[in-house]
Parts: structure tokens; C-alpha cells; sequence
């Protein structure tokens, strides 16, 4: 796929309501990221590990499915949501099988109960890895929001990998952060290419295991810092459930452009920002994503600091629920927080007089 010379209007892909691009862009990064990864259980035999090549090995290739629903889709635009979605699930249970992958404590009360038993532990692992590697895309909207909001996540996990001693885990996520910073650099902020939903998909179920296997390792790890470490866009997609199908009455999986970091772009950077060149628009895009890595790291500092803290960590889930809903409706009111309305006010002197056409 490379880029086109149509008009926004001419093309389907870019006509979507959660779409915020002028231009056609290959979506195929995360190939590139899961091809680097495969170098990864090479070096482990390089080195003569080789149970860390199997485990890495046995990963990637339970990842497979949850990247080639995307990937299928960002190639041919035929696999819905759903299909996305199980394909996912067909990852996870390949995880939970050949990996032992599973979620087998949660410290909360009900939870617990359920997944003493194999069929419950089971239901909550896949239901777990699908949303978030469905949570993933959901914020794969903006140039480096996905890719860095994932880079940091897997730095927490590193962090929290070496402290336990954990190396396989700790290198593991490391060495994902690479691949992915390589595709970053050229998606931020240019955008000269994209995820796509199969790197979106791939990158959440990696973030995923790799938490899930960190638990599954090392009891001493609180349960809930995998789930403070990915509650950003996890919360997103819960909300966003909420907004569609208790209060407007719509189908959970309809997409739409009222997501929080879609809100920002038009009502923060959007507006803020003047001129409507490609290089304006390219700018006001890119723009929008730093906003959104701040908030990400609101819950991904404290789930670092505290990571064997369970009471600590459920106050700052708290915390970020209560935080973002706040955020949200303010903006949703054309309330948006000084410091949003400053940031986009920032790049003005980057975009006046740009008004080539896009």
C-alpha cells in the first residue's frame, strides 16, 4: 500500500468518522515491528538459551492471529470488528494453552473466586488480552499516540521485570520497545507510516502477555499493575461503550469521532491552530498526541512506583476514572483545561501562513 493522490472525499478509508488523515498512508508498520521482533528468539539461541527462544518463540507465534486479523483488514478492509476481535481471542487461548498465560489472581473480591477454577481463569484471560489489544486500536488514531503510549507501558513492565530479576521478561519488553521506537520515528510526527489494526492488535496482545506472564512469574507483583499500567486506553474503550450504548442509544462497536483524543484535536489543537495546509494539518495531528501521553503517564508513573502496593494502586485507579471523566465532559462542554488550550496555541507560530492545499 503506498500513498495516494485522491481527495479525502475519494477515498473510503479516510471518509471514517474516527479518521483524522488528509492523505492515503501505508498502514502496514506493524509488519515491519513483528518481523523484528522473530530476531529476538534468535538471539536467545544465539546465546544458548534455549528456553527463553521457545517461550519467546511460542509468544509471537500465538500473537499471530490477533495480528493477522488486523493486518488482513488494513489490506483488504473485509475483516469487521468482530472478526478482529476473534481473532484475538483465538491468540489469547493459544497463550493461556501453550504459554500458561493466565490470569489466576486479580485482588478483587468475586474475581478471585472465579478464577480458581480453570474455565474462569480462562474467560477473564481472554476477555483481558482482547480488550486490551482492542483498547490498543481504539487509540491508534493520532500520529505516535498508540506507539508511544505502548513504548511506555512496556517501560514500566521492563522496569518492574528487573526488579523482580525477572531478565526474560524485563529484556522481552525492552527489546519490544525498540521495534517499536524504529516504527515511531518515522510515524511522529510526519506520519509517513502507520500501524495499522494489525500492528494495533499485536502491540496490545504483546503488552498484554508480557504483563500477564510478569504476574504468572512473580507472585510478589500486585495484580493490579498490569491493570493501572494499561487503564488509559482500556478506560477509553469501556467509556466509550458506555457513551454509545447507554446514552446515545447506539450499537457498542458503531465507531465515531467523539473519542477523548479526538475530542482534543477539534475542540484544543484543531481550532487553536490556523491555516488548513497539508503541513498545518499534519502538525495539528501530531500535536494532539503529547496531550494524551501526559495522561497516559498519570497512571503508568504511579503503577511504577507502587507496583506491589495493591491498596495504593486501587486509589489511583480510582483516581484516573475519576480524572478522565472529568476531562471529558469539560472538553465535551468546550471547557477544555488551560493547559490543553496553551498547547495548541504553541504551534501556531509552526503554522501560519501554510496554506498549500492538502
Amino acid at each position: 500500500m503506498g500513498k495516494s493522490s485522491g481527495s479525502r472525499l475519494d477515498n473510503p478509508q479516510l471518509r471514517k468518522p474516527q479518521r483524522f488523515h488528509h492523505i492515503a498512508v501505508p498502514r502496514i508498520g506493524g509488519l515491519a515491528i513483528v518481523l523484528s521482533l522473530w530476531f529476538i528468539p534468535l538471539w536467545w539461541v544465539a546465546l544458548g538459551l534455549g528456553a527463553q527462544a521457545r517461550l519467546t518463540a511460542l509468544v509471537l507465534l500465538c500473537a499471530l492471529p490477533a495480528f493477522l486479523g488486523g493486518f488482513i483488514e488494513d489490506l483488504t478492509g473485509s475483516v469487521p470488528p468482530r472478526g478482529r476481535l476473534a481473532a484475538t481471542m483465538m491468540a489469547a487461548v493459544m497463550a493461556f494453552l501453550l504459554v500458561d498465560a493466565a490470569i489466576t489472581r486479580t485482588s478483587i473480591p468475586g474475581l478471585d473466586w472465579l478464577v480458581s477454577y480453570p474455565a474462569g481463569a480462562l474467560a477473564l484471560t481472554v476477555f483481558s488480552v482482547a480488550g486490551i489489544a482492542n483498547s490498543v486500536n481504539i487509540i491508534d488514531g493520532f500520529n505516535g499516540l498508540a506507539s508511544m503510549c505502548v513504548m511506555l507501558m512496556l517501560g514500566a513492565i521492563a522496569y518492574v521485570g528487573f526488579q523482580v530479576d525477572d531478565v526474560l521478561i524485563a529484556t522481552l519488553a525492552v527489546a519490544s520497545i525498540g521495534a517499536v521506537l524504529g516504527f515511531f520515528v518515522w510515524n511522529f510526527p510526519a506520519g509517513m507510516i502507520f500501524l495499522g489494526d494489525g500492528g494495533a492488535y499485536f502491540l496490545g496482545f504483546v503488552v498484554a502477555e508480557f504483563s500477564i506472564l510478569l504476574l504468572v512469574r512473580n507472585p510478589e507483583v500486585s495484580p493490579l499493575f498490569p491493570l493501572l499500567v494499561c487503564v488509559y486506553p482500556a478506560f477509553e474503550t469501556v467509556f466509550s461503550i458506555y457513551r454509545r450504548w447507554f446514552l446515545r442509544q447506539q450499537p457498542a462497536a458503531m465507531p465515531d469521532g467523539i473519542h477523548l483524543h479526538s475530542l482534543i484535536y477539534r475542540r484544543a489543537m484543531r481550532w487553536a491552530v490556523g491555516g488548513n495546509g497539508s503541513k498545518a494539518l499534519a502538525r495539528k495531528n501530531s500535536m494532539t498526541s503529547p496531550v494524551l501521553w501526559v495522561l497516559c503517564m498519570a497512571s503508568i508513573v504511579p503503577a511504577t512506583l507502587f507496583w506491589a502496593d495493591t491498596r495504593l494502586l486501587a486509589g489511583f485507579l480510582l483516581l484516573f476514572s475519576c480524572s478522565y471523566v472529568a476531562l471529558y465532559w469539560r472538553i465535551v462542554r468546550f471547557r477544555a483545561p488551560r493547559i490543553i488550550r496553551l498547547l495548541g496555541e504553541r504551534t501556531r507560530p509552526f503554522s501560519e501562513g501554510d496554506n498549500s492545499s492538502s
